[in-house]
């Protein structure tokens, strides 16, 4: 069991901020695609469909690494495995500017897509520095890395128009990589890798870290985070060609105002860890699901006219939401994101501490094919229906589906499981564990 007493404060914020700052690069460099890839459909001629594989296609491959990496992560130690990744997906951004047809920017998205599995990484290491009652808020901490999307939005469209989408590349490259060479000089290994070298421990075997799949609550959770981080990652990628094509804007004005989502989508995730610590992980994801129903019933509501036949002739009536509404919604709708995105890895070192790299590789692998299947399913359904908001119509199956799930599963559990338990308090499972080993 880890002795937290023995580790100074200093070192674990050290820990703490230089990996929500590693974290934040790489997450820059990871949601690029957004805005080099408006450009990239220009010159290619690309339709929707193609759009949203292209810009989906990094998230792919980094959310298939994160399982991988997070075991590694715990086997070998996140400091080491973290500046791997950095310097890795440095270079595949420097390569992606000699790429010149679909297929070859395919490939090089899959190269740029190393950056994004730097989360379960960071999760693991930073995890191993605090105790339970302080990894919610540590970890929605470094979550909040996840600002590095609205860095790209602000910052990239200023440097294309400049200099074209080849020196966004290249600038977000050498940035990365001078993060990674940073990180390592000025980290240390987190303390269990120290005490598991000193008393000979070997790392737990692969299959061993594996064992906590068998558990279909693991799965829950990552449907959970399949909304809240898949989600994100998705309209994070969409929303500027959205507001392009919905509401007619330039690449900059665009950029700016898909920042205003991604902004409270990131930033309030520290606010959702201490939250989660606070009242309870399971009553911020009730408030997230239930809010997200609501903002994205609204968004999906069509730009509309009715036409009622009145007695003295038609009487038309116009239903569409502007531009300042839709950005309210979005901002509301990426604040609770961000506090679901927090509650959700909130649970993983208190039910799994053991298991943190493999269990929150596959939530985040699972949230990370979100962001993968959603931004093509959003393009899809453009050419499909003609409608711009059918966006938010899946996304709005996908919440309500995610809530009625958490709902009934938590019901079932109390009712068969813990009847004994006020229905209020918070993950019944750990209390019952605790009341079962005093005897």
């Amino acid at each position: 069991m880890q002795d937290f007493s023995q580790i100074s404060t200093a070192r674990q914020q050290r820990a703490l901020w230089l990996s929500t700052i590693a974290f934040t690069t790489c997450f820059a460099v990871w949601m690029i695609f957004s805005i080099i890839g408006i450009q990239i459909k220009k010159d290619l001629g690309l339709n929707d469909t193609e759009f949203g594989l292209l810009i989906a296609t990094p998230v792919l491959s980094g959310s298939m690494l994160r399982i991988f990496l997070g075991v590694w992560a715990d086997q070998l130690g996140g400091r080491k495995v973290l500046t791997a990744v950095m310097l890795a997906g440095a270079a595949a951004t420097w390569m992606l500017t000699h790429a010149q047809t679909y297929p070859q920017f395919l490939i090089a998205a899959l190269g740029v897509g190393i950056a994004g599995s730097s989360f379960s990484v960071g999760v693991a290491y930073v995890s191993k520095w605090f105790p339970p009652e302080k990894q919610g808020t540590a970890l929605g901490i470094f979550g909040a890395g996840n600002i590095g999307s609205a860095v790209t939005k602000l910052l990239a469209p200023m440097v294309m128009v400049a200099a074209g989408w080849t020196m966004v590349a290249k600038v977000w490259a050498v940035g990365l990589a001078v993060m990674a060479i940073l990180y390592f000089l000025f980290t240390q290994e987190d303390p269990s890798l120290e005490q598991r070298r000193k008393a000979g421990v070997k790392p737990m075997p692969f299959a061993e870290q594996m064992a906590p799949l068998k558990n279909l609550q693991v799965w829950r959770f990552a449907l959970y985070y399949f909304f809240v981080f898949g989600g994100f990652v998705a309209l994070a990628l969409w929303l500027p060609r959205y507001l392009i094509g919905a509401y007619g804007m330039d690449v900059k004005t665009a950029g700016v105002l898909a920042a205003c989502y991604s902004i409270p989508a990131s930033l309030f995730r520290v606010v959702g860890g201490w939250l989660s610590d606070k009242w309870g992980a399971r009553r911020v994801m009730y408030w997230t699901f239930g809010v997200s129903v609501i903002c994205c019933f609204l968004l999906a509501y069509p730009d509309t006219q009715y036409v009622v036949k009145g007695i003295h002739g038609d009487i038309v009536f116009h239903l569409a939401i502007g531009i300042v509404p839709f950005t309210v919604l979005v901002f509301v709708l990426g604040f609770f994101m961000s506090l679901g995105k927090a509650a959700v890895y909130k649970h993983i070192p208190v039910y799994y501490p053991q298991y943190v790299g493999a269990v929150g590789g596959v939530v985040g692998m699972i949230g990370g094919l979100g962001g993968f299947v959603l931004p093509i399913a959003f393009g899809a359904l453009n050419d499909f229906t003609g409608v711009w908001t059918s966006c938010f119509m899946l996304l709005f199956v996908v919440v309500a589906s995610a809530l009625a799930w958490m709902h009934f599963a938590i019901r079932r559990m109390e009712r068969r499981r813990f009847p004994q338990i006020d229905r209020e308090t918070d993950l019944p499972e750990i209390i019952d564990a605790q009341r079962a080993a005093r005897g």
